[in-house]
Parts: structure tokens; C-alpha cells; sequence
């Protein structure tokens, strides 16, 4: 049976559904896959203080975490678009969680050796993992259903990413932190076989929570392996206007949205890298207390999702994002200026206020692109590559305020003040040229 779906009121596909119309497998199916790559993000905030520690980096060099999983996005999002082009939505997820499963695997060599740089190659194969679920997953939970309900359908799936924001502080704080934290001078003043002890008992707590995540991938992979998930195909029309992948870009909505997800992209990371060492720093918390304020966060972060998801019955999506714009560059203004445990309270508020955000700009980004949808997701897709970028330039900006991680808070901001922009003006569509 043939049932045609719609993003927006322009972008129609063909979902082979077999005998059935019910989605409600498929869906659940796929937002499965939300709360993996969550999973995998979110431990990314608790690596970079431990990886720090373990491996004796600077802020800027433990950033290189985000680089190699969000630059991975870059290198791969037009090969997870020809992917799914050739292979179909199924068969492009299963890769992408194999891929994902063998980073996850990679960690146990990378902490057996104390390697950062195979570390960063594992976080890299994890990441180009990541890139083909996203670009499959997205538009996949968009248009799997009735077109008005695209933007609610998508944010529903997120929120389940949003689990996995407080979830992973969790996960991380009960078996990757040690609670131990030494100066450099403690360090410099022990016997070279104690701190080598130490710095390799830290590395080592890593492998069982990501032995644990691969399994549970290869498992994913062969559920979705036996499972019937409807396909996906374009239909296309005689007037429909198909460009290539760069002059895809005509349409000035999807330009928005690539510029809106970078930044967007780039401050979720930046709040969530550097969130314990704030917390510690400016709040005065020890390693493991700030991890559980991270997990707060990410309730906080969770809620937002299914509390903005309600609010999108009633407020069009572009308002609400344009208001919780306007909260969260408040909030972050708290953030930099506040001072004690306000600061935190500061950045839970941002968690809930910019929980929307992503799958907000990415379905106002591929609205209406019918045919070009795969090649608009390419594009915002390879935009996350904002987390590998922005982070790196917070961690820089910090170590040249001396350690003063509130003072990198300000890039965050102004990533607020531009996707602000896109939700009042950007997300209008209009195709140039």
C-alpha cells in the first residue's frame, strides 16, 4: 500500500508501507536511535574533564574531543546522503550503527595505551557513525506520518535524546569519574610508578561503559535488521524544481538553517564541555557533584523537549523558537556575570530553553524542498560540524583568560543572538535566483 506524507505543505515522499499504515513500530524504532547518539554526545561532556585529567591536556587540546566527533559530521554528511540514496533509510541505519558500535569498541586499545590520539581517532569513526543515523534518523522521523504534525513528530523523537542528556552524566559519573583530582604540582611532587598508576587507572575506567554501548549497537543493528521499516521515496513532479547539492541552497530557508544549526550546534556543545569545570570553578563542586548537576541539566534539557513539543499544538514552531532564544541569551548573560550556584541554575535554564532548537531548525530547514530533501539534510547535517569548531574557540578564548571558564560564555551567546535571527526572519522560505 502507497500513503503519501508531506514536510510541511510541499515536501511529498511515497512510504511503501507494506500491509500496514501503523507507525507506531517504526517510530519507536527510530527514536531509539535519539537516545543512542545522545548517549554517545553526552559522554563526550564527561570525557573531556576526565581525558583532561588522564591524559594532562589544556582546555584547548581537551576540546579536540568535540573536534574529532563533530568534524566527522563534515567528512561524512554527503556520503550518508549518497548512502541513502542507494541503499534506502534501512540499510543506511544499520551501517551507521555498526560504524557507531565499532568506535564505541575502539576505546578499550585507546585506554590500554593512555593514547589521546586514539581516542580522538576512536570519538572520529564514532562520529562518522553518528552522521549516517542522523542524516538517516531526521527527516526519517519528519515525514513519517502526517505532514502537520512534522515539526511536533520530530521533536517527540528528540526528546528522547533529551533522556539521554541526563542519563549519560549519570552513567559517566558512577563509572568513568573517579572523584580524584590532583594539581599539576601534586602530580609533578609524586613517584613517577604512582602517577603512572594513577593516570593509567584513570584511562582504564572508560572501557566497560563503552563495551557496554557498542553491544547494545550491535544489538540495535539486528533487531532493526529483522524489522520491517517502511521506505521512503521521492515523488517527483514535471514543475518540481530539483537543484544539485550546492544550488540547493536557492532556497533561503535552508541557507538560515544551515548557518542557525552551526551555531546552534556549536553552543550546545560549548555549554555542555565545559559544564564541570564551571560548576567546579565557579560553584565550588567537587568532579562527581558537578556531574549530577549535568544530569540535572539534562532533565532539564529532557522537559524541555516534551514540554516544547506540547507548546507547538498551539505556538507556531518559529515563535517559540524565537522566545526561547530571548531566554536563553538571557540566561547565558546570568552565566558569564552571576556568581555561586546561580551560575548552574543559569545553565539548566539554557539546557530547557534550547532543547527545541535542533530538530526546530531542521524541519524549517527542509520544508518544501520535496525531492531535495536527502541533499538539505546533507547540508545540515555537515552544519553540526559547529561542535567541532566553536568549542575549540571557547577553549582557546578560556586558556587565554587564564582558566576564567565563565569568560567563554559569551560564544555561546552570540550563537543565540544568530539563530534568534533565523526563527524572526531566516525561516521564511523563498528561493533565490
Amino acid at each position: 500500500m502507497q500513503v503519501t506524507s508531506q514536510t510541511g505543505d510541499q515536501h511529498e515522499v511515497s512510504l511503501d508501507t507494506g500491509k500496514s499504515t501503523n507507525y507506531t513500530m517504526p517510530f519507536i524504532l527510530i527514536t531509539s536511535l535519539f537516545f543512542l547518539w545522545g548517549m554517545a554526545h553526552n559522554l563526550d561532556s564527561i570525557l573531556i574533564p576526565h581525558l583532561k585529567k588522564a591524559c594532562e591536556l589544556n582546555n584547548r587540546q581537551s576540546t579536540l574531543i568535540d573536534t574529532s566527533v563533530f568534524f566527522a559530521y563534515f567528512i561524512m554528511a554527503i556520503p550518508a546522503g549518497m548512502l541513502i540514496k542507494r541503499f534506502g533509510y534501512k540499510n543506511s541505519i544499520i551501517t551507521g550503527l555498526l560504524v557507531f558500535a565499532a568506535g564505541a569498541f575502539l576505546f578499550v586499545p585507546a585506554a590500554n595505551s593512555k593514547t589521546y590520539e586514539l581516542f580522538l581517532f576512536s570519538l572520529f569513526i564514532i562520529g562518522c557513525g553518528l552522521t549516517i543515523l542522523e542524516t538517516s534518523a531526521n527527516p526519517y522521523a519528519a515525514i513519517l506520518g502526517t505532514p502537520e504534525l512534522s515539526t511536533k513528530r520530530l521533536n517527540l523523537a528528540a526528546s528522547f535524546n533529551g533522556l539521554a542528556t541526563m542519563v549519560a552524566p549519570i552513567v559517566g559519573s558512577l563509572f568513568i569519574l573517579s572523584g580524584t583530582n590532583h594539581t599539576p604540582e601534586q602530580l609533578a611532587a609524586m613517584p613517577e610508578a604512582e602517577k603512572t598508576a594513577y593516570l593509567m587507572g584513570e584511562a582504564a575506567s572508560v572501557k566497560v561503559p563503552y563495551i557496554v554501548l557498542g553491544s547494545v549497537l550491535v544489538l540495535v543493528a539486528i533487531l532493526f535488521y529483522f524489522m520491517h521499516l517502511p521506505s521512503m521515496k521521492p515523488k517527483h513532479t514535471e514543475a518540481e524544481i530539483k537543484p544539485g547539492f550546492f544550488s540547493v541552497l536557492k532556497f533561503r530557508h535552508l541557507s538560515w538553517a544551515v548557518v542557525a544549526q552551526f551555531f546552534y550546534v556549536g553552543a550546545q556543545v560549548c555549554i555542555t564541555s565545559f559544564f564541570i569545570r564551571i560548576a567546579q570553578q565557579g560553584a565550588g563542586l567537587d568532579e562527581k557533584t558537578a556531574a549530577y548537576y549535568l544530569g540535572v541539566y539534562g532533565f532539564l534539557f529532557m522537559a524541555g523537549r516534551f514540554i516544547g513539543t506540547f507548546f507547538l499544538k498551539y505556538v507556531k514552531d518559529y515563535v517559540l523558537l524565537s522566545i526561547y532564544c530571548i531566554a536563553s541569551i538571557l540566561l547565558c548573560l546570568v552565566a558569564i556575570y552571576g556568581t555561586g550556584i546561580v551560575v548552574i541554575y543559569a545553565l539548566g535554564g539554557i539546557g530547557f530553553f534550547m532543547s527545541i532548537m535542533f530538530p526546530t531548525i531542521f524541519s524549517l530547514g527542509i520544508n518544501g524542498l520535496k525531492s531535495n530533501t536527502e541533499t538539505g539534510s546533507s547540508w545540515l547535517v555537515m552544519s553540526i560540524v559547529g561542535g567541532a569548531i566553536l568549542p575549540y574557540g571557547m577553549g582557546t578564548l578560556i586558556d587565554m583568560k587564564h582558566d576564567d571558564i565563565q569568560s567563554g560564555y559569551i560564544i555561546p551567546l552570540v550563537c543565540f543572538v544568530i539563530i534568534l535571527s533565523f526563527g524572526m526572519y531566516g525561516h521564511r522560505r523563498i528561493v533565490n535566483g
